[in-house]
């Protein structure tokens, strides 16, 4: 009985310290369209989706070329956790999250609004809001306009891939 208790006991500690999505669903969600950036490794391309209201399909998109994606950004409630890539989030950084890009790549992000640009690196995953493609650092977001939108259309081109 009393190691039938203790194996219940560490299944149940194990469990509860699995850890958890970093983002959650909850919230404002803006409806605009949904864009993803599956890669595909073996020739370092990605295919994107046109960001247009139509239903065009997908295009590779070859190192150097751009594609306009939604962004938002992301500081407060991450800053000092740990990424996807093992650093640690500081807000004031330009760095950016993507679910499928590999970590370390870098890209250069232009606010369609502003015209402003920043260079980040992708060092995290999400964003895991519907219809937004990109999270930028607050830094990031601040150096080209974006905080006081929250999300807005971004074009983004890739000037180093991660491994």
């Amino acid at each position: 009985m009393n190691k039938l208790l203790i194996i219940t006991a560490l299944f149940i500690f194990i469990f509860n310290c699995a850890s958890s999505p970093r983002y959650h669903t909850g919230g404002a969600v803006r409806s605009e369209k949904k864009t993803t950036l599956p890669v595909s490794s073996p020739s370092r391309r990605i295919a994107l989706d046109e960001v247009d209201q139509s239903n065009v399909p997908l295009m590779t998109i070859q190192k150097s070329k751009s594609a306009v994606l939604t962004s938002s950004y992301y500081g407060d409630d991450f800053h000092g956790r740990k990424t996807a890539s093992g650093e640690i989030f500081n807000m004031y950084e330009k760095t950016a999250a993507h679910k499928e890009l590999p970590l370390g790549t870098i890209l250069n992000v232009t606010y369609l609004k502003t015209g402003k640009s920043v260079i980040v690196k992708v060092n995290d995953r999400g964003p895991y809001i519907e219809g937004r493609d990109l999270d930028l650092s607050y830094g990031a977001a601040k150096k080209i306009g974006l905080v006081a939108e929250g999300v807005g259309k971004v074009k983004v081109t890739v000037i180093q891939w991660g491994e």
